[in-house]
Formats: structure tokens, C-alpha cells, sequence
């Protein structure tokens, strides 16, 4: 089965319209508009991906991962001697070398910044902005990222945590949620016109026992 198959649709909250999100992995080139400042392709993870996924997580120890260049052959080897249960990883480092390779395409790059994270805590808890120009980001287990549209973000209160800082989230109700296997690329505040109006978006917690494995790329 590809590992590039749309999921199946779910009951979800209505979109914003600078949010775009499809089936099919042709929504992520919409990024480029200049009104859309995330891009969701939704897919549901292959089984086999998924047990890969989930044998990696089962090491009780912190774990990451990252890797600098073109994914090619090399990325490949150096990744499945790091990971945590090798043996188990061929599923999973082909997922990463092809959304990798897709990525480094859409930005039409050689070299891309690789990295795969297990955690058992939130990494970024509190609502903020990345202050670059573009991630993606995919979670192969545990739950997705969340983030905020629009009309539901309070600006002044973003930036270190301060007691007269106001809320971020100005309506809680309205925060949305990517879903596992989902691949997502976030705009930040150093794409050029979106200075002001970088996604807004945070990692899920995690309740005492869950992990997630998450990955990111960042084009260089």
C-alpha cells in the first residue's frame, strides 16, 4: 500500500479560510498562496507503518533524531542506525525518505532538516508562532498538533509567558486538531508576508505513560 494514501474523511471543525486541507497530497502546494498559512494532508498510515511506528516507542529512553542534507541513500543507512528497534524500521524510513524527497521537491532544495522526536511530555505546550519560515510536521503515534484559527488567537499574548500577557486562545472550543499520519506544512513568522500571520499552534499534551513520535522537516 503507499504511504502516501488519503485517510478516511472524519467529522471535523469547519475550516478556515486560511487553512487548506485535502486528500490528496496535491493541497500542500497551496502553501504558496499567500493567504493560506497551513496546508493539511490528510491520510490514514498504513498498517505497516504504523507498527514500525509504534515498535520505536516502545524504549523507555529519550530519543531523537535528525539528519541535515539531501534524503538520499546516505540519510537512509545513517537513520536506521539510530533508530531505537532497527529491526522493525524499514516501514517507517521509507515513509520519512518519500515525504522527505516530497518535500525537498515542493521547495525545490537539495537539502532539507530532518528530525524525529519520542516524547513523553508536550515539547512546546503553549501556544506560539515558529519564527522561520516554513516546517512540516507529521505525528506517526500519539496524538497531533494543535493549532488555532484565526479568529480565535488573542496576538498580544504570544511570547514568553508574562502575568499581564493576555490569553492566546480566545475561544477554546475553536482549536483544531491535526490527526496522526496527517502531514501538515505551518508557515511561520519568517515567510516573507506572513510576518503577522504565522500559523499559531502548539504540541497536545500527553497524559503520564503516552509517548508520540514526531517528525519534522524544515527546508534549507
Amino acid at each position: 500500500m503507499s504511504s502516501l494514501m488519503p485517510a478516511v474523511p472524519a467529522a471535523q471543525l469547519t475550516l478556515p479560510d486560511h487553512a487548506a486541507r485535502g486528500h490528496d497530497i496535491s493541497v500542500l502546494p497551496r502553501i504558496f498562496e499567500d493567504a493560506i498559512n497551513i496546508a493539511i494532508f490528510q491520510r490514514a498510515l498504513p498498517t505497516d507503518i504504523a507498527f514500525s511506528a509504534q515498535a520505536q516507542c516502545q524504549t523507555d529512553r529519550a530519543w531523537q533524531y535528525s539528519w541535515l542534507g539531501h534524503p538520499d541513500e546516505a540519510f537512509i543507512a545513517d537513520l536506521r542506525r539510530h533508530m531505537p528497534a532497527p529491526d522493525a524500521a524499514s516501514s517507517l524510513i521509507e515513509d520519512m525518505a518519500t515525504i522527505a524527497e516530497a518535500i525537498a521537491f515542493l521547495f525545490d532544495t537539495q537539502t532539507v532538516g530532518i528530525r524525529l522526536r519520542l516524547l513523553n511530555s508536550a515539547m512546546c505546550p503553549r501556544f506560539h508562532c515558529d519564527n522561520l519560515p516554513v516546517r512540516m510536521v507529521t505525528t506517526y503515534f500519539g496524538p497531533g498538533s494543535e493549532w488555532l484559527p484565526e479568529h480565535a488567537i488573542n496576538r498580544e499574548g504570544l511570547g514568553a509567558p508574562h502575568p499581564e500577557r493576555p490569553d492566546i486562545a480566545t475561544d477554546t472550543s475553536a482549536i483544531q486538531h491535526l490527526s496522526p499520519g496527517d502531514i501538515a506544512l505551518i508557515k511561520g513568522s519568517g515567510w516573507v508576508g506572513c510576518e503577522e500571520r504565522g500559523l499559531v499552534h502548539r504540541s497536545p499534551a500527553l497524559e503520564n505513560g503516552s509517548k508520540r513520535l514526531l517528525m519534522t522537516i524544515e527546508p534549507a
